[in-house]
């Protein structure tokens, strides 16, 4: 005998009304969920508010407010409080070309230009002819780059690099040193895993002992102790000496950078490209570095900002970089004002910073782009 029983409960209230959800979406569950989510957030903030509220209004009257944006010097003097753009308009030209020939202005423009015109491609993943724009790049236009600047042939007057300075020299120094000091790095890397116990110490010792010294001294010894060590008649430019010394010291460091994503790399990898029958070279560059590349992609860029930025140092060994083409702007008493040198370096923080940030933001973009099977 089976007894069926049915339950029927019926609410003889109302329910309480519960409170409507919180927003996942806006304004303002964005400043919960990131500048209010908790105490410590919020004390942050508000110190952050009221540190913001004091020193945007200082930066806006001497940026903008009380700056002196047309006129003579004799308005910078006259109005102390702001920045003189004055001067930097009128030695704009110094700063970007140095001693360059005005006439000649027009060569580094097309080496700027050409420059562009070949990077942007590069740096786009979905750029047609990689290849061809590649060789153009790293091959061709690093010999129309220097016979334009130096001249001397085909008809161009020559320039010799004493007179190379400014914004134009301090570029030059990034894009060698960046170019230069990455396949130099990785070599090191790999030479530094290497089972050839010959080529293992080489490649060790380098890397220590450039990672040793300051990169000033790197570039004394190139510029003042290097001529001492070569046949008498022998020279070599002293742009040149920078070059190399900054272009192996940041190759060191590079190094050092990628052998950390080889070693982050799991052991399988390598296994499987030897199961392939891939010999060493087809699977380092096809499967190895690759991979290993896209795990250190910050470190690969926070060491080329920090070159872009050492650059400065070369103004010790008697070259006219950006900040010592803004010292020697304003070197002569009809440039005084009292606030010529605030203006100057505000002027050199906003072009590092432009550099600095570009290199940061695609560094980003490309992190993100590859960031495909290690996310976290």
């Amino acid at each position: 005998m089976t007894i069926e029983s049915n339950f029927l409960y019926v609410r003889e209230t109302e329910a309480p009304v519960s409170p409507p959800p919180r927003r996942e979406t806006g304004l303002g569950y964005w400043l919960r969920s990131n500048l209010f989510s908790s105490l410590g957030n919020t004390v942050l903030t508000v110190v952050t508010i009221v540190f913001l509220a004091w020193i945007l209004p200082i930066l806006y009257n001497f940026l903008v407010g009380e700056a002196v944006f047309a006129g003579t010097m004799d308005d910078c003097r006259a109005h102390p409080a702001g920045a003189c753009w004055v001067y930097i308009q009128a030695r704009a030209s110094f700063m970007v070309y140095g001693f360059y020939p005005i006439a000649e202005y027009w060569r580094p423009n097309t080496v700027f230009v050409l420059g562009l015109a070949l990077i942007i491609p590069l740096l786009m993943p979905r750029a047609p002819y990689k290849v061809p724009n590649i060789i153009a790049f790293l091959v061709v236009y690093p010999i129309v780059a220097v016979i334009l600047l130096a001249g001397g042939v085909f008809g161009l007057p020559y320039v010799p690099t004493e007179m190379w300075g400014g914004l134009m020299l301090t570029l030059a120094l990034s894009v060698v040193g960046v170019v230069g000091s990455f396949p130099i790095g990785i070599l090191l890397a790999l030479g530094r895993r290497s089972n050839l116990p010959i080529i293992k110490t080489l490649c060790i010792l380098t890397i220590e002992l450039w990672r040793a010294v300051p990169l000033i001294t790197v570039l004394f010894m190139a510029s003042v102790m290097l001529p001492l060590f070569v046949p008498n008649g022998f020279t070599v430019d002293k742009l040149v000496r920078a070059m190399i010394g900054i272009t192996i010291f940041y190759g060191a460091y590079m190094a050092e950078t990628i052998r950390g994503g080889l070693q982050a790399l799991p052991r399988g990898q390598f296994e499987a490209a030897a199961a392939l029958g891939l010999n060493y070279w087809k699977s380092t560059i096809f499967i190895i570095l690759p991979q290993a590349l896209k795990y250190v992609i910050p470190g690969i860029v926070g060491t080329f900002i920090s070159l872009v930025k050492d650059t400065s140092l070369v103004s010790i060994v008697g070259l006219l970089d950006l900040i010592n083409a803004i010292n020697a702007a304003g070197a002569s008493a009809e440039w005084a004002s009292p606030t010529k040198a605030f203006t100057g370096y505000t002027f050199a923080i906003a072009i590092y910073f432009v550099l600095c940030f570009s290199l940061s933001r695609y560094a980003k973009y490309m992190e993100d782009r590859l960031n495909t099977g290690h996310k976290r």
